[in-house]
């Protein structure tokens, strides 16, 4: 199955707690958490584009299942982490303290980024 594809994101949970959680600012919570982001993945055997815009800001990151490689946070930050595909349909990345698990269903995306015990889902539809 091939994550290649534009999606819209439908909802979120924990959108606030998460992102303060991640040391952001209230400002940048604030105008983030109603602007519906787009997330474009392309998708090249094991090599991942993924491009989310949000607003006006705009977050790039490639990486190869199994390699390390440097990815940005939402804050900024850049961090190593290596991402492993379980199945057909889920990418696994541990990234400084969080875990993002990526599922893709038929037309829906579904992105859990867990840090501690808190946790912060979204829900993307292919447009």
């Amino acid at each position: 199955m091939s994550f290649t594809g534009k999606y819209e994101l439908q909802s979120q949970e924990n959108f606030e707690p998460f992102m303060k959680a991640l040391g952001l600012p209230d400002e940048q919570i604030q105008k983030g958490k109603d602007i519906k982001s787009i997330s474009e993945i392309v998708q090249d055997g094991k090599k991942f584009k993924i491009t989310v815009t949000t607003g006006s800001k705009v977050l790039h990151n490639e990486f190869t299942i199994g390699e390390e490689s440097e990815v940005e946070m939402l804050t900024g930050e850049k961090v190593k982490a290596i991402f492993q595909l379980e199945g057909d349909n889920r990418l696994v990345a541990n990234l400084k303290g969080l875990k993002s698990v990526t599922e893709l269903n038929g037309d829906t995306i579904t992105n859990t980024m867990t840090m501690g015990d808190l946790t912060y889902k979204r829900i993307s539809k292919r447009i």
